[in-house]
């Protein structure tokens, strides 16, 4: 696929390209250019469209727990042995 470049520097995405990154009119588009001299186009997307992608897998968690974890986590590194 190709597009020409006009006048005022702009070019136009092609369809597929458009279809493949759901891009609409408005949206914004972001490009990276490479070491190797290549250029990448990658739709800019809202903050909002990564809500969700995290799976919440943790149950709630007590104070009480919470501090056991601190505690074991500090210890793992401690020495073991006599202590004064």
């Amino acid at each position: 696929m190709e597009s020409a470049i006009t006048r005022k520097g702009q070019a136009t995405i092609p369809k597929a390209i458009r279809d493949h990154l759901r891009l609409k009119p408005g949206d914004r588009v972001k490009f990276f250019l490479h070491p190797n001299g290549s250029v990448v186009l990658l739709p800019k997307l809202p903050a909002t469209a990564l809500r969700g992608m995290a799976k919440r897998r943790r149950l709630a968690v007590s104070l009480d727990e919470m501090d056991e974890a601190t505690i074991e986590g500090a210890n793992e590194g401690a020495p073991r042995g006599r202590r004064r």
